[in-house]
């Protein structure tokens, strides 16, 4: 022990504010990174030796040491971007990415994502963002989180109309009229709609529905299309050719009773430009009949023309949904999200990119919610660097290392006090 240790209880302060001084020089060049969890630097005395006096045994330090370097992963402020694909995560959740050729995956809180020359989700890096499939039905597949990939040459097929919704009200103060003549339809009818429905190659054909009241509290439909446009089969001499019918009947308050819902037979839809001769429409009647004028509150079908692909957008769930040029939206993915027991423990791999280890323990996957954390779109998590603290931390340090130099610096003056005394 003595002055020659003292010198070295000296270094080892300028060695960790050295060190100290490192961390937090990065935490303030990386205030604008997104993403970034800004590193503290913890302190710990080192203890050499004890020294015997009269009063007994005494411990003798030999100076300071870090003894941690530990990631803060507060949660960062949000910035709102132009873009769909950029996202933020507000919770304990990671992404999760990974190279094509690896199996390993990495975790990272930048959620500034684009999709690649080859309809892969990439971080910035490249990386390819990790998620759940959907099927061709619209669920999502099991197993593990692969690659989401958009196919944006792609082109949705047709779908041909299978069910139509017609949403209604009937005046119950309309005439009754005794029968419906498809020849002298308008005359014949209290009221009617039209609708485009789509056949298996995607072209549209326009049907017609003709509502007549026969009764009190009691109505017939008849849907038509035009003759035209069916195969001869089906086709009748005139205009318009019926394709299906039914009744529907009100109680007294009139809300319907019966007839809600309909099927057109087989071979009652052929049309001439050679698509599916199978066509079957199923119809939902939603239908009231009180005392207002007869209007069509809403309509819908479900078939729709071929369609490419025109935008794919993220929404706070983390699905992945590519629209098409027909109007149609087809989800592709779902980003997963990954929590740690302890995420202070993950490995820092740059590029705001983390590696788990076996102090942060296996991650946890799952997607947006309370436990994974929420998903915000066109936003962006900024760094958690507190400025202010980080400057007060400098002053901290620099004067650490200026004291730690002065015990060097005395130290000297001591030694050189005994190096005289032998003169």
């Amino acid at each position: 022990m003595g002055l020659s240790s003292t010198l070295y209880t000296g270094i080892s302060g300028l060695k960790s504010n050295s060190e100290a001084m490192s961390v937090t020089g990065n935490n303030i060049s990386n205030s604008n990174t997104v993403g970034f969890k800004s590193s503290a630097t913890l302190f710990s005395d080192v203890l050499s030796a004890s020294i015997s006096s009269a009063s007994g045994s005494s411990q003798v330090g030999r100076g300071v040491q870090i003894s941690t370097v530990s990631t803060t992963f507060s949660q960062g402020a949000f910035q709102s971007t132009s873009s769909s694909t950029d996202l933020a995560i507000e919770g304990d959740g990671f992404f999760m990415v990974s190279t094509a050729d690896s199996e390993e995956v990495l975790y990272s809180r930048n959620g500034s994502f684009s999709f690649d020359s080859d309809g892969y989700l990439t971080n910035a890096e490249g990386y390819l963002v990790q998620g759940k499939l959907y099927d061709e039905n619209g669920d999502l597949v099991g197993g593990d989180a692969t690659d989401i990939q958009v196919d944006f040459d792609s082109q949705i097929p047709a779908h041909q109309t299978e069910e139509l919704t017609l949403t209604t009200n009937l005046d119950s103060s309309s005439d009754i009229i005794t029968a419906f003549d498809i020849t002298n339809p308008d005359d014949t009818s209290n009221y009617s709609t039209s609708t485009q429905i789509y056949d298996s190659l995607g072209d549209t054909h326009l049907v017609t529905t003709y509502f007549t009241k026969t009764a009190d509290q009691t109505w017939e439909w008849h849907m038509a299309a035009d003759s035209s446009e069916l195969d001869s089969s089906i086709a009748g001499l005139d205009d318009l050719t019926e394709i299906a019918t039914g009744t529907l009947t009100f109680d007294s308050s009139g809300n319907l009773l019966s007839g809600e819902t309909a099927t057109t037979a087989a071979g009652d839809i052929i049309w001439t430009n050679g698509s599916d001769a199978t066509q079957q429409v199923e119809m939902t009647f939603d239908t009231t009949q009180f005392s207002s004028s007869s209007v069509v509150i809403s309509q819908s079908q479900d078939g729709y023309s071929p369609g490419e692909v025109v935008d794919v957008s993220i929404d706070d769930s983390g699905t992945v949904a590519a629209s098409y040029s027909n109007g149609e939206t087809i989800d592709i993915a779902m980003l997963t999200l990954a929590t740690f027991v302890s995420p202070e423990g993950l490995f820092k791999q740059g590029g705001s990119l983390y590696a788990a280890s076996s102090a942060s323990g296996s991650a946890s996957v799952g997607t947006a919610g309370a436990s994974q954390g929420s998903i915000y779109t066109s936003s962006l998590e900024l760094s958690n660097v507190d400025l202010a603290q980080e400057f007060v931390n400098l002053i901290t340090i620099q004067n650490g290392y200026s004291a730690s130099s002065k015990v060097i610096t005395t130290t000297d003056e001591m030694l050189q006090e005994l190096i005289n005394m032998k003169r």
